[in-house]
């Protein structure tokens, strides 16, 4: 990649990712190994593979990167994230979920077991050097934080460090109990290149412009964004004590009304914690002018539902969807080619564009 990206660290002085970032394909290309290949991914929550001995394919980042894994737990209940690419010839290893100790390539016989270990190759006895530890299933590093799953591809940050600083602020709620709700778990599509819905995400500079429901339930004068190494945090306050946190005394918030945290996380995940539960949303490219974004709710207190900074999350998407395809369709102009930051009001996105310059320069 012959592009350069320079985000200069003073957000005073600092320009935006110029407008070709956005624009060309090979770029988006370079993404792929540069950034997402290096990146921690959520993959679903615990009600996948239920029982010993299951396996449940899955694909990461389906019409993107297209990575093939599968889970499975063994008879020790524990789990396991591996390639659901069979090391002979690269066949997929398993189609659909179920109950197997051993996983049986169906193109030539091979076998391994449920954590990933060869066993068997048939017509094999005369190859030398065999087996190899590469004729083991890769197995990709997995963490879970209550119910939820992620799985590290070729990760370049330690996820588990991310999880302890959200848990400095959200660990005082019962995340083990979250429990998956499939009636607000919905699926968007954004004509517009993932990166510009994550900018807009970053910042709640927009939300009187754009948001007048829920400016009406935030504080926006004490609207605040604090800056981690891997992910960064948005702040949302309300004016009054209700449907807000229950915080206990030792609690680094406590004394303050607090509606909502809003954590990001490198490059694609959004943690939206709020007093019924938690909204988590993943950001998936599928070209450089289509993007999926999954919104996955998991409720502890329905009787808090509906209510707060939690509340009208369609319509808050369908408006944020309307301007982010705006600045993707306006990027393509000619006579634009980068903007500047707010100091005060776009330290997450100036934040990320950094990050994403550090990587693509790698």
């Amino acid at each position: 990649m012959k592009n350069k990206f320079k985000i200069d660290s003073d957000i005073s002085k600092a320009e935006t990712l110029p407008s070709f970032f956005y624009k060309n394909l090979e770029i988006f290309e370079d993404l792929k190994s540069k950034i997402f290949l290096k990146s921690w991914q959520y993959i679903g929550d615990d009600d996948l593979i239920k029982d010993k001995n299951s396996v449940f394919p899955l694909t990461i980042l389906e019409n993107y990167l297209n990575e093939p894994i599968v889970l499975t737990k063994d008879d020790d209940n524990k789990i396991h994230c591996l390639t659901n690419v069979c090391t002979h010839r690269g066949n997929i290893l398993v189609f659909k979920p179920g109950k197997s100790k051993k996983l049986v390539c169906m193109y030539h016989g091979r076998k391994f077991n449920n954590r990933g270990e060869f066993e068997f190759m048939p017509e094999f006895d005369q190859t030398k050097n065999f087996p190899r530890p590469c004729d083991h299933l890769h197995r990709f590093p997995l963490l879970r934080w209550g119910k939820l799953i992620f799985a590290g591809l070729n990760p370049s940050f330690d996820f588990q460090s991310v999880i302890d600083t959200m848990n400095k602020r959200v660990g005082f709620l019962p995340i083990e109990q979250f429990m998956p709700d499939k009636s607000l778990s919905k699926d968007f599509t954004v004509n517009a290149h993932w990166a510009l819905y994550c900018d807009n995400y970053l910042e709640g500079f927009h939300i009187p412009f754009v948001h007048k429901d829920l400016n009406e339930v935030l504080d926006y004068n004490s609207y605040k964004t604090v800056i981690y190494d891997y992910c960064n945090l948005q702040i949302g306050y309300s004016e009054n004590d209700t449907d807000v946190f229950s915080f206990p005394k030792n609690h680094p918030d406590y004394g303050k009304n607090v509606a909502a945290y809003y954590y990001w996380v490198f490059p694609n995940m959004m943690f939206n914690f709020y007093p019924w539960g938690l909204s988590l949303n993943i950001v998936k490219p599928i070209s450089d002018s289509l993007t999926k974004v999954s919104f996955r709710s998991f409720v502890y207190d329905e009787s808090k539902l509906n209510r707060g900074a939690g509340n009208q999350l369609q319509k808050v998407e369908e408006e944020d969807e309307f301007v982010v395809e705006n600045v993707h369709n306006g990027l393509r102009s000619a006579f634009y080619k980068a903007g500047r930051f707010s100091s005060t009001r776009e330290q997450g996105v100036h934040h990320f564009h950094k990050l994403i310059s550090e990587f693509m320069n790698q």
